[in-house]
């Protein structure tokens, strides 16, 4: 019998029972439908990436092209990241987010996506339970379940402006609970948590003895009288139990270089550390140079793009809402609007009944030729998320496109 034989019926597993229930990232998915059928020549508008339509500020892309001629850049450094970095992101922490750590507590990852791994990595046992406030990024129960945790959903609605309450949190809780994940600016739903909820929230995890996990990611873009607020700073009794990502993705337009970072308390990052030391070593000199470049600098180049966001999410918001059967919290920060389609469902539109957001995006996409990324990736089926990081032009475009097939 040949060895690759199956032995009886019983068809050996080639990938591991781990992996593979791993999901495809959706809007990953999304966006790469949309840029097969870009690249067969169809007018397709993607509102599904989350990432700035700017290029990244040149005094950055300058700063990388002089790494590229330094030498010291082609050869290994610190798995933990550059010193200056590390240095740079406790300067920028204090900065923007108010609250003071030190070098020794900052990991610089491949990538924000990488500090959210490598967090719940360090942080969860088998078992352990992470409070998972949906709509979730599609990101975050993945890594969750990768690290051996179990996800807890609490649910929210837009009448509570998607965002999370004490009392949830406390119907939530049990023994087994080890993590809240907080998200502020919150993707996918726009939502900012004032001041005091971010403290509220903050001194009950004090309280009950849960770690916080906080994405920052989109710490620099909120619009109106909405602010960002970090919750170490609010709350600094819980600066030895909270965890922060972060990264220049977003903030500067510079999803493609993968730079992220994560700090905490001292015992933790010693553990990250030594993990990333095992997995992909150091990021990229660079990159990290670049890195560097951003967080030392002004935010002249931030403000703009936020400027641009602001009101193409002001004109999104306004378009979605003026379509029968969808109705649209106006975005608070990040850039997405998050629409409820559940007035779309169950209607013949094009030609289709679509009983699902999913099923909804497919036909869109084969006949407006508009991609966006359907609720049931973030765990709220019967709404969707449309970026506004793209050119007002084609903003414009794209939303008359599903207006037009909406009143078909």
């Amino acid at each position: 019998m040949s060895s690759s034989s199956s032995i009886g019926s019983v068809t050996p597993r080639r990938a591991s029972a781990r992996l593979g229930a791993i999901n495809e990232s959706a809007t990953l998915a999304v966006d790469a439908k949309a840029k097969a059928l870009q690249a067969k020549g169809e007018n397709v508008i993607g509102f599904g990436a989350g990432e700035p339509d700017f290029a990244t500020p040149d005094h950055i892309v300058e700063a990388a092209v002089k790494a590229c001629k330094d030498v010291r850049n082609h050869r290994y450094t610190p798995a933990a990241g550059l010193p200056a970095l590390r240095d740079a992101i406790v300067a920028k922490t204090l900065r923007d987010s108010g609250f003071e750590t030190t070098a020794s507590q900052v990991l610089v990852t491949c990538g924000g996506k990488h500090a959210v791994f490598t967090a719940f990595a360090t942080l969860c046992d088998p078992g352990d339970e992470v409070i998972l406030p949906a709509p979730y990024w599609t990101t975050y129960p993945e890594a969750v379940t990768l690290a051996g945790g179990v996800p807890v959903v609490i649910e929210t609605t837009e009448e509570t402006g998607f965002r999370v309450t004490v009392d949830q949190l406390e119907a939530a809780l049990t023994t087994r609970t080890k993590v809240l994940l907080f998200v502020s600016p919150d993707n996918p739903s726009g939502a900012v948590y004032p001041p005091e909820e971010v403290e509220a929230i903050g001194r009950w995890a004090v309280e009950k003895g849960v770690w916080v996990i906080t994405d920052e990611i989109y710490e620099h873009l909120t619009y109106g009288p909405h602010k960002f607020v970090s919750m170490p700073s609010v709350v600094p009794d819980i600066v030895d139990q909270c965890v922060v990502v972060n990264g220049v993705a977003k903030t500067y337009a510079m999803t493609g270089w993968r730079v992220g970072w994560m700090l905490g308390p001292s015992d933790v990052m010693r553990a990250a550390i030594n993990f990333q030391s095992h997995t992909t070593s150091n990021v990229s000199n660079v990159a990290q140079q670049a890195a560097l470049a951003a967080v030392s600098g002004d935010l002249s180049a931030v403000h703009m793009m936020r400027e641009a966001f602001e009101r193409r999410g002001k004109t999104m918001h306004t378009m979605l809402n003026a379509i029968d059967g969808v109705t649209c919290i106006e975005p608070q920060g990040a850039f997405y609007c998050f629409a409820n389609l559940q007035g779309l469902l169950g209607r013949p539109l094009g030609g289709h009944v679509s009983n699902s957001t999913l099923e909804l995006a497919d036909v869109v996409l084969g006949q407006a030729k508009v991609a966006f990324v359907p609720g049931e990736a973030f765990g709220a089926p019967g709404y969707a998320r449309f970026s506004f990081a793209l050119g007002d032009d084609d903003l414009a475009e794209g939303i008359r496109r599903i207006a037009e097939f909406a009143h078909g």
